[in-house]
């Protein structure tokens, strides 16, 4: 009687798990930026990925959707937040500001977010004992 080996396909999907569980991480964040350092609480687990908006360390507005690579305006970020929130009204918006941008204008993108429609507008950081 004829059986199938299923030991090299059993072995096939542990290879592919494992370089999905290695290049997921990797895709998380488009933009290089140096998170400023804080001590905070964390913020509690959303079912749904967040809207990110990176300021790099010249002061450029990248956003999560669409083409991560993208330099925006800031008009162009609000447009496009504007019509994410319409849509679901309950997704977690986030700014990666490297720790070089000025405090003027993170401040600017929060208050430009606000208007777009964002309940609330969270920082990321990093902890101060978890050196990248």
């Amino acid at each position: 009687m004829a059986e199938i080996n299923v030991v090299p396909y059993i072995d096939v999907m542990l290879v592919l798990l494992i370089i999905f569980m290695v290049t997921a991480p990797m895709l998380m964040q488009g933009v290089k930026v140096e998170l400023p350092e804080a001590s905070a609480e964390p913020v509690e687990d959303q079912d749904s990925e967040p809207l990110i908006v990176s300021v790099d360390a010249g002061g450029q507005l990248f956003l999560n959707l669409g083409d991560e690579k993208q330099v925006l305006n800031l008009a162009t970020v609000r447009e496009r937040v504007s019509v994410v929130m319409r849509r679901s009204p309950e997704k977690p918006v986030l700014i990666w500001g490297d720790r070089a941008v000025p405090y003027g204008k993170v401040v600017t993108v929060m208050a430009a977010l606000q208007e777009a429609g964002a309940p609330s507008v969270g920082l990321v950081t990093e902890n101060p004992g978890n050196p990248e």
